[in-house]
């Protein structure tokens, strides 16, 4: 669903500033590809689906493994960090836009409880400021600040991502209460291999639109790729198949392919993984009431142990009598 902008100036200032950002990362990060959230961010309202899906995996097709960590209890209106873990092999080159190779870029999108959001930088720690170096949090879009995205970033230093959080207080914030609740987190390393559009990127697997005899194999001039024809054996007529840069042909001219046979092979080294964490917002009163708890115990213990000790010195007095 894309976003709504009412006001025109307000839709200009936006489509430049999203301009401007894009031709800034471009130039500040050209080893690392670029696979905007936004993408998402205009496409959906909500990033997790009613399966359960997180919709990064519609365009990140490969599946690997992702982690969270998180405190199993939170008191109301505290700072705590959720740290997400992208594990990959930092040695390991991808297919960048332009067909050569580079260095992974990861991202991560951190669903929260309503209530919880990302904690304003005058109330995160030093300890967690340290952590967090230059990233960059923003919201999924107005009125989600419980979603929030980061990335792409370059994976060699930041496979393990902090987000400061803002526990929400149940006495000012209607939608918090004690209880627990889950927390979801989706996570990629590297390029995606589909747009939103359904196109495909050069980061995957380009297979023949027909079967046949490949006639030719043209290497194109310029940006590179390749322009496979295939004449078809059923019809006679030919049919051409275009290749960008980054793929490596598996295949050669006089071959016979049939259709969505594999042209190329996969040069996919990333992936897309998702994970969730409980978490429980704790009431202060219910900590307090379990201690006194505690302590009333102990105390009937110790007042019990000496009132028996009470009664062995009574019942040893009357025996010496």
């Amino acid at each position: 669903m894309q976003l709504t902008i009412t006001n025109k100036w307000m839709k200009n200032w936006w489509i430049l500033s999203l301009a401007a950002s894009i031709s800034f990362s471009e130039l500040s990060c050209p080893s690392v590809s670029n696979a905007y959230p936004i993408l998402a961010q205009q496409n959906y309202e909500n990033p997790r689906e009613a399966t359960g899906r997180i919709v990064c995996a519609n365009c990140h097709l490969a599946k690997k493994p992702v982690d969270i960590e998180a405190p199993q209890s939170v008191p109301p209106d505290t700072v705590f960090e959720a740290i997400v873990k992208i594990p990959y092999d930092t040695w390991i080159k991808q297919v960048l836009a332009n067909g050569k190779k580079g260095g992974l870029n990861v991202g991560a999108v951190l669903i929260l409880p309503e209530g919880f959001e990302l904690a304003p930088p005058n109330r995160i720690p030093s300890q967690i400021k340290d952590k967090l170096g230059k990233l960059s949090f923003q919201s999924y879009r107005p009125g989600r600040e419980n979603i929030i995205v980061v990335g792409p970033v370059p994976g060699k230093l930041y496979s393990e991502i902090v987000f400061p959080i803002l526990s929400p207080d149940p006495g000012t914030k209607k939608e918090a209460h004690f209880s627990k609740y889950p927390i979801y987190v989706g996570g990629n390393r590297g390029r995606g291999q589909i747009y939103p559009d359904g196109s495909k990127s050069n980061n995957t697997v380009y297979t023949a639109s027909a079967t046949g005899r490949i006639k030719r194999v043209v290497r194109k001039e310029g940006k590179g790729g390749y322009e496979i024809t295939i004449e078809e054996s059923s019809e006679g007529r030919e049919t051409t198949d275009v290749v960008p840069p980054g793929p490596e042909l598996i295949v050669s001219e006089g071959e016979f392919v049939k259709a969505d046979q594999p042209l190329t092979n996969n040069p996919n080294v990333g992936g897309f993984g998702q994970g969730e964490v409980e978490i429980v917002l704790q009431d202060p009163l219910r900590i307090q009431g379990l201690l006194a708890f505690f302590a009333s115990v102990v105390l009937a213990q110790i007042f019990l142990v000496l009132k028996k000790k009470q009664f062995e010195k009574v019942q040893l007095t009357e025996m010496n009598f």
